[in-house]
């Protein structure tokens, strides 16, 4: 079983949604669709769904086109943002309305029913109302009715945005066991890099309707194919500073400089563009070869055991993420420390022309 997008654009009024997208999913898989709002995830989805249709391209399921079957007539169901209950009805019913409608037999929706309550923990609900469940088990509750059909797509559109943390923190442990459990397609969409990074399986990174990356989430987080897709993928997005290989020495402006040695001997000298995430910064010198920057600050914000630093590095603006509780003054003079072993380089069209020596090592030691 896969899902199969071959070229597919859609053009809305002469704007294009999305750009001509080709991607594959296969039978029990998660993917994760990560970008900032108004990048395309509910776009592409609804193409998924067949909700709309492709402006070019056609969409295969297990091979056959579908590109022009009704949503009605597809195996898929779709979980939004603004999670939908009956309140009348009990959370039995809720769940079995979908096989209600499909005409199942009364034995045969209750077995389904139940097997999906066991599986979304749901069981000891099935007598109440909507409306005296918690906000989490609501959204389980809907999940459940998407799930029940046995459909083999199930298209997850920000299902938690309107959770407060807890309960987000709960249903983001508990959707990979469902998926797990289900074998389906799922396609979850999300503006958080932690969220995909939390579901694992696969990504692809959206920016302005296009696709930039699709792959193993691991792989597209540490190895980042270009500027656009690192920025996607870093919350807050990437700090960026030009760079100049020279020999055995990357020159970062002033007198920021660091050994080209190891990964880094082998590029070839010229002018690229350093990329570094902001858990990378440090306010003390955290390593051998460290590199210091001084900076203006901003702004900083406390957050309990870390804070958010917003500094100026020249023309450029960068937030680091530092460990501890900083006593800072907006405008003072900072200095930054930044381990080599944390920069990513990519060329000035923006292609990556060297991971992070630390996320290589990474990925290598996970293969």
């Amino acid at each position: 079983m896969s899902l199969e997008l071959q070229s597919v654009s859609r053009v809305v009024g002469g704007k294009v949604h999305i750009h001509p997208t080709s991607l594959t999913l296969q039978k029990g898989t998660m993917n994760v669709l990560l970008g900032p709002t108004l990048s395309g995830k509910t776009s592409l989805m609804r193409l998924m769904a067949g909700l709309d249709a492709p402006t070019t391209g056609r969409i295969l399921w297990d091979g056959k086109d579908v590109t022009g079957v009704r949503v009605q007539d597809r195996g898929v169901a779709m979980v939004y943002q603004q999670f939908i209950n009956y309140p009348g009805l009990t959370v039995y019913e809720n769940i079995a309305s979908p096989l209600r409608i499909l005409g199942r037999s009364k034995a045969e929706i209750d077995k389904r029913v139940r097997e999906t309550a066991e599986m979304m923990r749901l069981t000891p609900m099935l007598e109440r109302k909507p409306l005296e469940l918690s906000g989490g088990q609501q959204q389980r509750c809907a999940l459940a009715r998407a799930l029940v059909k046995g459909a083999g797509l199930v298209l997850l559109d920000e299902p938690l945005a309107n959770l407060d943390y807890k309960l987000r923190e709960e249903l983001r442990i508990e959707i990979p066991r469902i998926f797990e459990a289900s074998g389906a397609i799922f396609v979850y969409a999300t503006t958080e890099p932690e969220e995909a990074l939390l579901l694992g399986g696969n990504t692809a990174a959206l920016w302005e309707g296009r696709v930039t990356q699709f792959g193993r989430t691991p792989a597209v987080y540490r190895q980042p194919a270009d500027m656009t897709t690192a920025r996607v993928f870093s919350d807050p997005p990437m700090n960026f500073v030009s760079c100049f290989k020279e020999g055995h020495r990357l020159n970062f402006g002033g007198n920021a400089n660091a050994p080209a040695d190891g990964p880094f001997a082998g590029l070839a000298d010229g002018r690229y563009v350093a990329g570094f995430r902001a858990n990378h910064i440090a306010m003390n010198k955290h390593s051998g070869q460290a590199v210091e920057f001084d900076c203006r600050l901003g702004v900083s914000e406390i957050t309990g055991s870390e804070t958010f630093i917003h500094i100026d590095h020249g023309e450029d603006r960068w937030v680091g993420l530092v460990h501890g509780v900083h006593d800072l003054n907006p405008g003072q003079q900072v200095s930054i420390w930044l381990d080599p072993a944390h920069v990513y380089l990519f060329h000035a069209d923006g292609r990556l022309a060297l991971a992070a020596p630390y996320a290589a090592e990474e990925l290598k030691g996970a293969a």
